[in-house]
């Protein structure tokens, strides 16, 4: 057996009749460029203020897949939220005072509680003299009273309150400290390895910070594990104790965006988080560092429009669309097709559809028998300069070899792919199931006669 490798298709030949890059039911046999092989052989924040900051390094421009955007952002991260892809990077990995954009952690655990059953939207939590003391931004609210948790939420998330997410806090965990606990734990288990918190609040502390990606990656996750809570991020007022705030994310007032949190701290600068869906793309952005609201208003709504004009959606392969007629070793149909089992559709830059690379992999000819469904190898989509690393792919494991059936022959060398390449591994799988040769079949096809 060895690993059969095809280049399905490569530079301007990637888009067919503006269908995707692989169009049509089945791949002609014309469409594919074969490499050379050998012959088959039987298988072995707080308050936000409207003064100027002044942010350090705030003038060097952003990296993205169509070369470097100007943004007075110091840390900034854009990504599309389907496919994560990468579409505007600066400093995203650097740690950054984020503020109140900690609320978006402090928010998570909450909507995960309320899931978990382990808190209600109608439950009154305390108000303790640490809340009603906390300073900021404030939702104020009053000491000795409780409040219910979906008020404290709105005061959190709009007014921006600290108050409120001292509440919050202490009525979910006993005490902020066990709180923050939480915050570190489930930040940990989403990947945020530029996060640590000491508060629930954004207040300034040593020790606590986030990166522009981490920031998208808890917006992300928010949108996508809570879409029932995600409401909250974008009403536009909220009215508590006879007094009446605005939401801050000026993006969501003017119905550009529909969420999710802004903040402000002198060491870190305006900060914005926000997210917006056009045209059935969805874009999370975080910017931070800015020098003032109004810098901040104006960078997220060019930057957000930005995100949009310059890329669209593109499908690469359709779901159950036969990329191969996959040989097959003692089966009673000679081939199986190799499909995937869902759409696979990228986001790229205008123009870019025939720099696409795509190619597949798989252990030729396939054991039978073979279940519909069953993993045969991968596509790799490769992106050129495109910021991104290798989603890696298991290694699909090659089929116990029958007696007098040759080891598996090492794959051959990939394509080289540059550094900033993009490379994309999707597993593919058998279109239909094929059952295994009866004895008389087997003992026919080693001695070479025809079965069929």
């Amino acid at each position: 057996m060895q690993t059969r490798r095809i280049l399905l298709v490569s530079g301007t030949a990637a888009f067919a009749g503006g269908a995707g890059v692989l169009s049509g039911a089945a791949l002609p046999e014309t469409a594919l460029a074969r490499p050379r092989h050998h012959a088959h052989k039987a298988p072995a924040e707080n308050p936000d203020e409207t003064t100027g900051t002044d942010v350090p390094g705030a003038s060097a421009p952003a990296m993205t897949p169509i070369g470097p955007v100007d943004t007075v952002a110091r840390w900034a991260c854009i990504m599309d939220f389907s496919s994560g892809m990468v579409l505007l990077e600066k400093a995203a990995d650097e740690r950054m005072p984020p503020s109140s954009l900690t609320k978006m952690m402090t928010a998570y655990v909450v909507f995960a509680m309320l899931q978990a059953g382990r808190l209600k939207l109608d439950q009154m939590l305390p108000v303790s003299e640490r809340a009603w003391r906390m300073q900021g931004s404030k939702m104020f609210v009053p000491l000795g009273e409780s409040i219910a948790v979906q008020e404290l939420i709105q005061g959190m998330l709009i007014q921006s309150g600290n108050d409120a997410c001292i509440v919050l806090a202490e009525g979910i965990a006993g005490s902020e400290e066990q709180f923050v606990a939480l915050m570190n734990d489930t930040a940990t288990k989403l990947g945020m390895t530029n996060s640590h918190f000491m508060n629930a609040t954004g207040w300034p502390a040593e020790g606590h910070y986030m990166s522009a990606r981490d920031v998208c990656t808890i917006a992300m996750h928010l949108i996508r594990d809570y879409p029932q809570y995600y409401h909250f991020f974008s009403e536009t007022e909220f009215k508590f104790n006879k007094i009446s705030q605005g939401n801050r994310n000026v993006l969501v007032d003017k119905g550009l965006a529909d969420g999710l949190k802004t903040g402000h701290t002198d060491a870190g600068g305006f900060g914005l988080c926000a997210s917006s869906q056009r045209e059935g793309r969805r874009v999370v952005m975080a910017l931070n560092g800015m020098a003032s609201s109004n810098v901040r208003a104006h960078e997220g709504e060019r930057l957000l429009a930005w995100s949009f004009a310059n890329f669209e959606l593109a499908t690469i392969v359709k779901k159950g669309q036969v990329l191969e007629q996959a040989p097959v070793w003692m089966g009673e149909a000679a081939t199986v097709p190799v499909v995937v089992a869902q759409d696979v559709s990228l986001v790229l830059p205008h123009g870019w559809q025939s720099k696409v690379r795509v190619s597949l992999d798989y252990a030729s000819p396939v054991l039978a028998p073979v279940a519909a469904g069953q993993a045969l190898g991968h596509l790799t989509i490769t992106l050129p300069g495109t910021p991104g690393a290798a989603v890696p792919t298991p290694p699909v494991a090659p089929p116990t070899p029958e007696a007098g059936v040759p080891p598996v022959v090492p794959a051959p060398p990939a394509p080289p792919a540059t550094s900033a390449d993009r490379v994309i591994m999707v597993s593919v799988q058998a279109g239909a199931a094929v059952t295994k040769l009866g004895f008389g079949g087997r003992i026919a096809s080693r001695l070479g006669m025809r079965h069929h």
